[in-house]
């Protein structure tokens, strides 16, 4: 019994000691609001309005459900995907979502959304040559896509690439750090307009952006997507305990 004691103090202790040292932030979780509790979508609709939904004629925007706690969003026909939105608009603010989506589909989160979609997009391109916590201007002007990663052909493999900040991730670290089939935290916070836009993973900041002109609006929704394109009629994106807290 001594002897299998010290073996298995040896393995935790090599395992602490082999363990990648990730610079997670020490953030706060107080004062937040809980927009999605698992329970229902009250204060939440879904929008026809934007590109995504083409393929319907603008007569549905994807497919949204309720299903063990989550929303869970997918395309309702080949290639027709759609926004949920809150129902309530947001200034500053800082929103967290768990996440444990299929890798496969195109989705995001959209900071300060119309119903039109436009917005700045937290990426959630959770596919090959995707990425996560990149900035996007969704329908926006200036060509806004900041990212620091791609994935490649499997969940478990990036590929780090210059951007304005280095990714605080190493590719051999990835599958350690990101857990896939499991929920992750994602987090942004966007203030002032032209906004400072920050986004993490799992506590890890990702990426800072500030815009140099007003290009959007003041306040929006916060907003789910289902891409639209392809056929990912059976694949699917999965979202819970959706929080925010309003910045002054």
């Amino acid at each position: 019994m001594r002897s299998f004691g010290l073996l298995a103090l040896l393995v935790l202790t090599c395992g602490t000691i082999h363990a990648a040292d990730f610079p997670r932030e020490k953030l706060s979780d107080d004062d937040f609001q809980t927009l999605f509790d698992g329970k229902s979508i009250t204060g939440w609709h879904v929008s026809t309005q934007t590109g995504h939904s083409h393929a319907s004629m603008h007569t549905s925007g994807g497919r949204w459900k309720l299903e063990d706690g989550a929303i869970v969003g997918s395309q309702d026909i080949p290639g027709n995907g759609g926004i949920i939105l809150t129902d309530k608009q947001f200034g500053n603010f800082e929103v967290i979502v768990e996440m444990k989506n299929d890798f496969g589909p195109d989705s995001g989160l959209f900071l300060r959304s119309n119903e039109r979609g436009q917005a700045y997009q937290y990426m959630i391109d959770y596919h090959d040559n995707g990425n996560l916590a990149g900035i996007y201007g969704e329908g926006l002007s200036g060509g806004i896509h900041h990212r620091n990663f791609d994935f490649l052909d499997a969940v478990t493999k990036i590929k780090t690439k210059d951007s304005l900040i280095p990714c605080p991730i190493k590719p051999a670290d990835w599958p350690e750090f990101w857990k896939h089939g499991e929920w992750n935290e994602l987090r942004a916070r966007i203030e002032h307009n032209p906004p400072k836009i920050t986004t993490w993973i799992n506590r890890v900041r990702f990426m800072e952006f500030t815009d140099t002109e007003k290009r959007h609006a003041d306040t929006g929704s916060i907003a789910l997507q289902v891409h639209g394109g392809g056929d990912y009629t059976k694949q699917f994106v999965r979202y819970r305990n959706v929080r925010v807290k309003e910045l002054k």
